[in-house]
């Protein structure tokens, strides 16, 4: 085993109540892949911060390897003092690193390194951070919710970004597909303290159930034995005093242990109350376009959208996600087309702008739009504190400001509100962000049991496989055009279907392409009956198969070696030459199956002439 790089040793820190981190501990070797997991307000960024150096704990031992590199993504970047995007994220390099990879991070992150940071919008701050952390390859990247305020391509260009850096990640993130895809090693960040499983985090939820299950059993056994020593205390025979008081000791011991032991947080009570039923038809659109500064962003798109429908809508930031929404649910007129809206529709909206926020509001008058101390749910009246309750809030935060709270707090209480009134029409644009995951686990029964309609707009490729029956998106994502689709089914079966479509196109501009050296000097065919295969497409069309085969095996052989977390520690460029060897398969096998596609197309195409 190679010597930590970083190493945090019993560390505990509390801001004046109850501890936050009560014997944390976090080590790092070379070519760790760790997620660091925990619900909301369990310290997960602060033990982040303490890593990187940024904010000091009470007490603790604390080891970074004096030539690593630590570079650390905030949740919310400061751009006080840079005049340009450049210039910030150059900002992160030392003085050996090389310049031009800010520019290469630049490009693919989609920024204009002349622009002014300090008006990007929120996934353009979140890109710029990434790019100023990720520019000098440190050997230890610490990443704060990296996909917060992301679009899917870049989500999928981080990934791949990520799988093939050198460097030790310790990343905090609530999208599972994402920490599936980068993570090797989950640590737990639960009351106060860590638990580490060297397993990626596709394994952790069930180690995490057993964990818990067997602490419910040790805490049952401990109550059984206080029972008894009770008992023997009561009604025993009196013994020698020594042993007696020996006894009386432990029992004391016992209730103490029984009675401090902090429980895992609890799990959101919530239902959504119910409205009447909306109409069978809900939306139906018929041509709609939208232009802003001549750019299309929807363009004779159509629609007909049922009662108890859930459509997920996808696409890169700026396709024009939010402009379809609007026109859906009425809040934006189309330039051209209709929409036409059902009967008896009660809509209930979850924005993704938690801005809209009075940060001077308290919780209660919120959550009871200031009537009182109560609020309707279901057709009963319940206290707003009791309300505050299912939803993991305390009572004595009743008359907390909203300024107060965190993130993940502030989207508790927004769902919260959303839950109490009736609906019909569920509309949740970008309703993932900073909900942990037992949260999002509720939010996902709720979408899936929910008797209205759905529509949402999502980055969070899990969410949208877990919930949703079709995905509207771009026709081209590469390139909005304002041209948008229907698929059925979850964000997996989209890209599925889009790139067979895509597949096909290919294949079918390639069999109308002039034919090149293998036909040149030959006459044209008489008729179409009478073309055939040359030696060598035939010859190809037969041995590919094979090849491809053979290239995923040794593909499948060359990821088995690259997820030894151990390789890059032992054999760093042996590691670099693994990650190199695998990105040209990957080319190889994509240029081999498309080959292999065309030719297939051609034969079909000739067979059936």
């Amino acid at each position: 085993m190679a010597p930590p790089i970083l190493k945090l040793d019993d560390i505990r820190l509390s801001f004046g109540g109850a501890p936050l981190l009560d014997g944390a501990e976090l080590q790092v070797e070379p070519g760790d892949r760790i997620c660091l997991v925990g619900r909301n307000g369990s310290g997960k960024s602060t033990l982040l911060k303490i890593a990187a150096g940024l904010v000091e704990p009470q007490s603790g031992e604390i080891f970074r390897h004096p030539s690593s590199t630590i570079r650390y993504l905030p949740q919310a970047p400061d751009f006080q003092g840079f005049a340009t995007v450049e210039a910030y994220a150059e900002a992160g390099l030392g003085p050996s690193d090389d310049p031009h990879r800010v520019s290469y991070l630049l490009a693919n992150l989609g920024l204009d390194g002349a622009s002014d940071p300090n008006i990007l919008s929120g996934g353009e701050a979140r890109r710029a951070a990434l790019a100023r952390a990720l520019a000098p390859e440190p050997d230890i990247l610490l990443l704060d919710e990296p996909t917060n305020h992301l679009d899917l391509p870049t989500i999928e260009w981080l990934e791949d970004e990520l799988i093939r850096a050198r460097g030790a990640l310790l990343v905090i993130s609530h999208d599972r597909r994402f920490l599936e895809r980068v993570g090797r090693a989950t640590v737990w960040l639960d009351r106060g303290r860590s638990l580490r499983l060297e397993k990626g985090f596709e394994h952790f939820e069930a180690w995490r159930d057993e964990v818990l299950e067997t602490e419910e059993l040790e805490q049952h056994k401990l109550g059984r034995a206080i029972e008894r020593e009770e008992h023997w205390l009561r009604y025993g025979v009196t013994a020698r005093r020594k042993r007696n008081m020996r006894r009386l000791s432990q029992l004391k011991t016992m209730r103490a242990e029984h009675r401090g032991h902090k429980g895992p947080q609890g799990r959101i009570n919530a239902q959504v109350s119910e409205a009447r039923d909306s109409g069978k038809l809900v939306i139906e659109a018929e041509g709609i376009s939208k232009r802003f500064e001549a750019e299309p962003v929807v363009r004779d798109f159509s629609i007909r959208i049922n009662r108890g429908d859930c459509i997920g809508i996808v696409g890169p930031n700026g396709a024009g996600k939010t402009t379809l929404l609007k026109m859906l649910i009425g809040e934006l007129e189309p330039d051209t087309g209709s929409v036409r809206h059902g009967s008896k529709l009660d809509i209930a909206v979850l924005d993704q702008r938690r801005d809209v926020l009075d940060p001077e509001d308290t919780l209660a008058h919120y959550l009871t739009d200031g009537r009182g101390d109560s609020l309707i749910v279901n057709g009963e009246a319940k206290h707003v504190t009791g309300y505050m309750k299912d939803f993991l809030f305390q009572p004595e935060q009743a008359r907390t400001p909203i300024r107060n709270l965190s993130g993940g707090e502030k989207a508790r209480l927004v769902l919260a509100r959303i839950l109490s009134r009736p609906s019909n029409l569920l509309i949740l644009d970008e309703p993932t962000n900073d909900l942990d995951m037992e949260t999002l686990d509720l939010l996902q029964e709720i979408v899936a049991s929910y008797a209205g309609t759905v529509i949402l707009i999502s980055h969070d490729r899990d969410f949208l496989d877990r919930t949703v029956g079709s995905v509207l998106a771009p026709a081209d994502p590469a390139s909005p055009d304002g041209r948008w689709i229907a698929y059925a089914g979850g964000y997996t079966d989209m890209l599925a279907q889009a790139g067979a479509a895509a597949r096909e196109k290919k294949a079918r501009q390639a069999a109308d392409k002039p034919r090149g050296p293998d036909t040149a000097g030959t006459k044209p065919a008489a008729n179409p009956s009478s073309r055939k295969l040359s030696y060598k497409q035939k010859f190809a069309l037969e041995s590919l198969p094979g090849k491809i085969e053979a290239a995923q095996a040794k593909l499948a052989a060359i990821e088995a070696e690259m997820a030894d977390p151990a390789l890059f520690a032992k054999d760093p460029d042996g590691f670099a030459a693994r990650a190199k060897n695998h990105d040209a398969l990957k080319a190889d096998i994509e240029a081999m199956e498309s080959e292999w596609l065309e030719l297939e197309m051609l034969r079909e195409e000739i067979e059936g002439g």
